[in-house]
């Protein structure tokens, strides 16, 4: 199935079913290399790589995994799955554009492919200037000679007096135009006068008016054009040539004009009349300056078609008419083949005289002469097609009929009259096509016909029976059209065969293959879009909407999709004739739609009526009536299998409901504001983001009613849940409804606004907010309300207090310090809106008071509570800025009701943190009393266990003070790719503006077809891939020979050393990269290149003052890394080309845990990051532990923590996934097992430690050990199976803390960090191997005695970092490990 773009294809092994909605899967095909999911996730067997390096030991096959997870690795089919399949999250489109739209590169732009300026050639004049019988002074005839005219010999005697050679010639020009033209009026004019050509030719022009006239002059019978530019007829006597002048010639024909000239040096006449058209535009332009409305003749729009150059004489070959100009302009197949004839080098049975018993007719295609005349117009179209400038393409092939007829005819001439050393000429200019390839292509159909044509004359004759083999050509040429597709087309290799393949469209036989070879090829992007509606192809597509062909309904739908998704335009089309009844009728569910994917179809066809109604009034009363549709829209949002369907259902409805009222009464009559928030947990974040645009649209319309109301008020306590969606897409668009809901009642939100700060004010006066102050009365001054009567009454809760409209303030208030910075920038437009509304308010001098009061309780902070919103005061919060609270959210989208049962109480103040963080502190640091009394109360530390020490169950770093002792300059923080500040000066009115739908049509424009670069072989992405494959499998062949000699060598040698700046406080090394990467006690990340003790880039996690970096992950360590940093305010941020200063981008951040106090103290965020299941479980100083999913990005389950005390530190299995372990600040271990309901997933407790637990970890190679510790120095190595643990080791003496404990990857040792500056490695049977002390700020100033600050192994290399407190350096140690290398001793880390 596809989502979005990111498809997630099954494997003949099928994973778990919720593996398979876990982000980005990649399976491997042959012949393509296999992207293996990296050994580093599996070992499936203790030192399997060694295996195959040394051969199987006894001791191997005796082994037996902790857990008894033995049994994992016992499935083949498993293991084929976990071998077979490689994951990446949070790199789909919507995280490197969170919903903004693309920038349409030039190329990609909607062209005018329209012919605006469309004409036809309404009338005619056929010149016929023979005067049969004598011949021109200027022209000598040779003997034999050329002596047809329109193919009638005029030499012939036979014929009445009414049907003399002349009239049968001109009858006979006259038929022939009508073969290109039959609603063209002709007038024939034989051997005229200058009167008589004066006549009609403004007679026609009168009757043309706009339109344009045909010319045509075949000066056979009279002298050449003279110099002076003048053409030559007869008195009426025919006694005498008389002259006419092109200047003339031109008021008489006006423009539009077309002009055809067979006659000798015909050139000549297009030089004079340009000559002519220049002085006439002279002359307009005098006209002009005198009258500026005169109505002038634009002489230059003619066209013109010449015999022949300045200076040369027609054709007089006895093989060739007389008129081979006008023959081949005329009847080019009768031309062609006698043509092909005369040079035909090998011997044949067929005469000049057949070229023209070709059977059958030019207007049937299955006829002989019907397939060669269409075989010839795609031939010519493409021939031009591929050598014009697609300008003068459109103007002379899809202009005007006639024009296309002649011109692609004139092709013809240009070929064949240069072999008779004539050479055509036309205005404009084209090309020479004589020598194009296609003309092979024509010779061939040309002796495939002639091969046949004495077999056909005698069936025709009832001689023989035989059935006509009809050309290979077409089909040819659509194979030619799959092979440029198939090899990978490219923009700038426009395709030859697109103007066969739109010819091709007009026969039954081929249409369906065409029209599919069509759809690849406007998959390819806007670009193939605009070039197939330059060719023409858009009236065929129209045209075919009434056919009721099934198998033809799904690449019709395909087709249509793409061409709406570039140009918009064609609403009026599909209006005209009801075309949109066609996708209509398909959205119905009982509609029967070929092949096993109608969903996505479905899909489509819901785009094209979205468009269809897009800012097009007509369009939404023509498809609401009846009101079928929304019925099957409502049907499909409910769609289980494809998410595209429900996407774009919902931005159906609300193209259907943008601005117009009527549907809405009709939709709400079906539930649908009921329906569509149901799929405020839909697991795809584009499908929630598609729900919030409808509803946005749905509560836009301008009435307000009482039911509309509360319909409202439902829809938005709904929405409420989702301002903890992990998606920042889902978010911007939350934002995008409040908007529209808060201007919509501003009002009532100008008082909610005021009553927030009425108890911002008693929070800082009385301590407690209004509803708490035990019936005190409040004294305000007296102030008229919004309407202008007196003030409401707002001193004992407030007309909107606990209201829907309170509920969504708050949550505004708290999207203003969103993680992202999108994010946070909308909903401080929406908060700047209201304040600015509140202060030109009646109650704005009384809040004005109100917020000087507050400034002057709060004097001995930095800033005042309420000006810290964006734009309000002349200093711009900063957008990664957080609260020091927020109201209560659900932890997941599926407990609403603990939403409405803390939502809407009063919480701690929002206001005076974001003045706060907005402007920072300028003390250093706040002490705990003085940072608790700006918060309000914090929670109460859980009693401990028993009767044991209170500081037993609080965190080791509690008393640390290194804040003061290092300083580093402030890092630049990464911000997202797509966002762009707003201008500080300029507030943007309500409602905000959703890029969301333009977003969701880009899918439209994108290739689907053909695989991502990523996975095209060959591609610099698929190759950058395998490298890193090939490059990570080479790193854990190497290190796995090392990882049991690990657990019985030294970790004592120094192998880097590098300063930091900061202090150190949580680090983490990449997999297979040489990064380091090291948060500090700020808020600032470094990543070092450990191997050149190079810093790469360091940057800002921009997380509030009071709070700190508790824990960071890197995730899609297999191919390109993602950072993944959580804080101790609750939020979880991911960067992208974290090691990269130019690129490094914030691809989301969201709040992980709704209900944390941002602090220093305590344990903070903790979270585990499961990259086979894309889960990321995180934990804190909360009661619960939340379960993210990151391929959904929302929280799919809160388990209960069953304790009192705080979670210090979670790790899970990275196999399966199913069970993960979390320590606590009392001592308590827990193992949880995520099969289970959530409220019965703690399946065990261990509370052998007694103090707070320093670290657990579960590894994730090796043997699998579960190993903790706690702050007095005793580590245990667990079994899930057992009550008890399996070993214990006491690693300090009496009064040392642990600070930190790190367990290697896959190497039976862990370290622990102690307060005595040391760092001791041990192995799993608890021998300790070494002892390390890191730097210390220098041998002789150094605190020797510091505590370690931080420490980890790498996770397959023999390393070990690790800092102490108090100094900026990262000391770096390796195991002495030895490897045999072709009998050399060498040392490999």
């Amino acid at each position: 199935m596809e989502v979005n773009g990111s498809t997630l294809r099954r494997t003949e092994t099928a994973p778990p079913p919720e593996q398979l909605t876990n982000g980005t899967n990649h399976t491997t095909k042959s012949p393509k290399p296999a992207l293996l999911r990296m050994q580093s996730e599996l070992i499936p067997r203790r030192g399997s790589l060694m295996k195959i390096a040394n051969g199987v030991s006894q001791e191997d096959e005796d082994f037996k995994m902790r857990h008894g997870w033995d049994a994992q690795y016992t499935s083949e089919e498993y293991l084929n799955f976990l071998t077979q399949t490689f994951y990446m999250y949070y790199t789909d489109k919507r995280h490197e554009t969170n919903g903004v739209p693309k920038r349409l590169e030039e190329s990609n732009k909607v062209q005018d492919w329209r012919m605006k300026d469309r004409l036809k050639t309404v009338s005619a004049a056929l010149l016929l200037c023979l005067n049969i019988g004598v011949d021109p002074p200027d022209v000598i005839k040779t003997n034999p000679c050329a002596r047809l005219e329109c193919w009638i010999d005029p030499t012939n005697p036979h014929g009445g007096p009414g049907n003399a050679p002349i009239n049968q010639i001109g009858k006979a020009l006259q038929n022939q135009y009508e073969q290109l033209s039959m609603r063209t009026r002709y007038k024939l004019l034989a051997d005229p006068t200058v009167d008589d050509t004066k006549k009609h030719c403004s007679n026609l022009r009168k009757t043309a008016k706009e339109e344009r006239i045909l010319f045509h002059y075949n000066g056979h019978g009279v002298p050449k054009p003279t110099a002076s530019g003048e053409i030559w007829v007869f008195n009426r006597n025919y006694t005498q040539y008389i002259p006419i002048s092109l200047f003339d010639l031109q008021i008489w024909i006006g423009a539009p004009s077309l002009f055809v000239y067979d006659c000798a040096e015909a050139g000549l006449i297009i030089k004079n009349f340009n000559k002519y058209v220049k002085q006439h535009e002279l002359e307009n332009s005098e006209h002009r300056k005198r009258d500026p409305d005169a109505q002038l003749v634009n002489y230059a729009d003619s066209i013109h078609l010449a015999a022949c150059k300045e200076g040369e004489n027609l054709p007089t070959n006895p093989d060739l008419p007389y008129d081979v100009f006008t023959s081949c302009l005329t009847t080019p197949i009768e031309m062609a083949v006698r043509f092909f004839i005369l040079q035909n080098p090998l011997p044949t049975n067929i005469t000049l005289s057949d070229a023209q018993n070709i059977p059958g007719k030019t207007s049937e295609r299955r006829t002989p002469i019907g397939e060669l005349n269409w075989i010839f117009t795609a031939i010519t179209d493409t021939i031009a097609w591929n050598t014009l400038p697609k300008p003068l393409f459109r103007k002379l092939f899809r202009q005007d009929l006639m024009v296309a007829a002649l011109f692609r005819n004139f092709l013809l001439a240009q070929r064949i009259m240069r072999v008779y050393h004539c050479h055509p000429v036309c205005h404009p200019e084209i090309p020479q096509t004589h020598n194009h390839p296609l003309w092979q292509s024509w010779d061939l159909a040309v002796e495939m016909i002639l091969a046949q044509l004495p077999s056909l004359i005698a069936s025709e004759k009832r001689e023989i029976e035989y059935d006509y083999q009809h050309s290979s050509f077409f089909s040819e040429q659509l194979t030619a059209f799959e092979v440029y597709l198939n090899q990978g087309a490219l923009e700038n290799q426009v395709p030859e065969q697109l103007p066969i393949v739109l010819q091709v469209l007009l026969s039954q036989v081929h249409r369906l293959r065409a029209l599919i070879l069509l759809s690849k090829f406007l998959d390819l992007g806007p670009w193939a879009v605009n070039l197939a509606l330059s060719i023409g192809i858009f009236p065929y597509v129209l045209k075919l909407l009434q056919s009721q062909a099934l198998e033809l309904k799904p690449v019709m739908i395909f087709i249509w999709a793409r061409i709406l998704a570039v140009d918009q335009s064609c609403q009026t089309d599909l209006l005209k004739d009801s075309g949109y009844q066609y996708f209509v009728s398909i959205l119905n569910p009982a509609a029967t739609i070929p092949g096993d994917n109608a969903s996505e179809h479905r899909a489509m066809c819901a785009f094209i009526v979205a468009m269809f109604c897009k800012d097009f009034e007509s369009g939404q009363k023509a498809a609401t009536q009846p009101s079928e549709l929304i019925e099957y829209l409502l049907y499909h949002v409910a769609d289980a299998d494809n998410p595209l369907l429900r996407q774009w259902s919902c931005l159906c409805l609300s193209m259907l409901w943008s601005g117009n009222a009527g549907p809405k009464w009709t939709s709400i009559g079906m539930s649908a504001h009921q329906r569509l928030c149901e799929l405020a947990i839909d697991p795809v974040a584009d499908v929630r983001a598609a729900m919030l645009h409808a509803l946005t649209s749905f509560i836009s319309t301008p009435e307000v009613t009482e039911q509309l109301a509360e319909i409202e008020e439902f829809v938005s306590s709904w929405l409420l849940i989702m301002a903890s969606d992990g998606n920042t897409m889902v978010r911007k668009e939350l934002l995008v409804y409040f908007s529209a809901y808060v201007r919509r009642y501003r009002s009532r939100f100008v008082v909610v606004a005021f009553e927030h700060l009425l108890d911002e004010v008693e929070i800082d006066v009385h301590g407690k907010p209004r509803e708490d102050l035990d019936g005190a009365v409040i004294h305000r001054p007296h102030s008229r309300s919004l309407n202008g009567d007196s003030a409401p009454d707002v001193s004992a809760g407030g007309p909107f207090q606990n209201s829907i409209y309170h509920a969504v303030w708050k949550q505004v208030l708290v999207m203003s310090t969103d993680p992202q910075p999108d994010v946070a920038e909308n909903a401080s437009i929406i908060v700047d809106n209201v304040i600015f509304a509140l202060l030109d308010s009646p109650l704005g001098s009384r809040a004005e008071s109100l917020i000087e009061e507050k400034q002057q309780s709060q004097s001995q902070h930095t800033a005042s509570s309420f000006l810290g919103l964006n734009g309000f005061s002349s200093h711009q919060s900063q957008p990664n800025t957080r609260p020091s609270t927020r109201p209560s959210t659900p932890p997941s989208p599926a407990r609403p009701d603990s939403y409405w049962s803390s939502g809407l109480k009063r919480t701690a103040s929002v206001a005076a943190s974001l003045r706060q963080l907005a402007f920072g502190s300028t003390s250093v640091q706040t002490s705990p009393d003085k940072s608790q009394s700006l918060r309000g109360p914090l929670p109460e530390r859980p009693a401990p266990r028993s009767r044991l020490p209170s500081e037993w169950s609080r965190p080791p770093d509690e008393n640390d003070r290194h804040r003061s002792v290092l300083s580093s300059s402030p890092a630049k923080a990464p911000l997202p790719r797509s966002y762009k500040p707003r201008d500080p000066g300029n507030l943007p009115p309500l409602p905000l503006r959703s890029t969301f739908y333009e977003w969701s049509v880009e899918y439209f424009r994108e290739p689907q077809m053909k695989p991502s670069e990523a996975d095209e072989p060959g591609s610099v992405d698929y190759n950058e891939r395998l490298w890193r494959r090939n490059r990570n499998d080479r790193i854990i062949a190497e290190t796995q020979p090392l990882k049991e000699q690990a657990g019985s060598s030294r970790w004592n040698n120094s192998c880097g050393f590098f300063g930091n700046g900061t202090q150190p406080t949580k680090m983490v090394f990449h997999q297979f990269e040489n990064h380091l990467i090291v948060a500090d006690d700020r808020d600032s990340i470094s990543v070092w290149d450990w191997q050149t003790s190079r810093r790469l880039h360091r940057f800002s996690n921009s997380h509030p003052p009071s709070s700190r970096t508790t824990a960071i992950r890197l995730i899609n360590e297999d191919d390109q890394a993602l950072l993944m940093t959580g804080s101790s305010d609750g939020s979880l941020k991911i960067y992208r080309d974290y090691s990269l200063p130019s690129s490094a981008t914030l691809v989301s951040g969201f709040r992980a845990l709704t209900d944390l106090i941002p602090s220093t103290r305590n344990a903070g965020l903790v979270f585990d990051w499961q990259q086979g299941r894309g889960l990321v479980l995180v934990a804190g100083d909360v009661k619960v532990i939340r379960v993210w999913n990151a391929g959904t990005e929302i929280c799919t389950s809160d388990i209960p923590a069953r304790s009192g005390s705080c979670v210090t530190s979670l790790t899970s299995d990275q196999v399966e996934g199913n069970v993960f372990v979390a320590g606590f600040g009392d001592g308590a271990v827990r193992v949880y097992d995520q099969r289970c309901r959530p409220a019965e997933a703690m399946v065990k407790v261990w509370k052998e430690h007694r103090q707070w637990v320093t670290g657990v970890h579960l590894q994730r190679g090796g043997t699998r050990e579960l190993v903790t510790g706690c702050r007095s120095g005793e580590v245990k190595l667990w079994d899930i199976r057992n009550e008890k643990s399996v070993r214990t080791v006491r690693t300090s003496g009496e009064g040392v803390v642990q600070r930190a404990l790190s367990v290697h990857e896959h190497a039976p040792v862990f370290a622990t960090g102690s307060d005595q500056h040391v760092v001791d490695v041990w192995n799993m049977s608890g021998k300790k191997l070494s002892a390390c002390e890191p730097h210390a700020g220098g041998f002789y100033h150094g605190n020797r005695g510091a505590p370690i600050a931080a420490q980890a192994f790498h996770p397959h290399r023999m390393m070990l970092a690790c800092a102490a407190v108090g100094d900026g350096h990262v000391s770096l140690f390796r195991c002495n490990t030895k490897k045999e290398m072709g009998g050399e001793n060498g040392v490999l880390v």
